[in-house]
């Protein structure tokens, strides 16, 4: 009988965007496509956080207001 290693990877838990069991290899995801599929949420803003704060203004920002000179 094999005796349990600690160092074995053994998938634990699910997919967060499908569900299915989590594989190592693409972790912690269970497939390239869900992998992609994330990245693509990532890349188009597709996980914000919703807040009434108004982003700051920095000196590289344009400005609201016009000068006038």
């Amino acid at each position: 009988m094999r005796q349990a290693n600690d160092n074995d990877p053994k998938p634990k838990g699910k997919c967060p965007i499908c569900g299915r069991p989590m594989v190592v290899q693409y972790r912690p995801f269970c497939s390239p496509r869900c992998k992609d599929v994330d990245l693509g949420r990532w890349l188009t803003g597709g996980y914000v956080i919703q807040t009434d704060e108004e982003p700051e203004q920095d000196e590289f920002s344009p400005s609201r207001e016009k000068d006038e000179t």
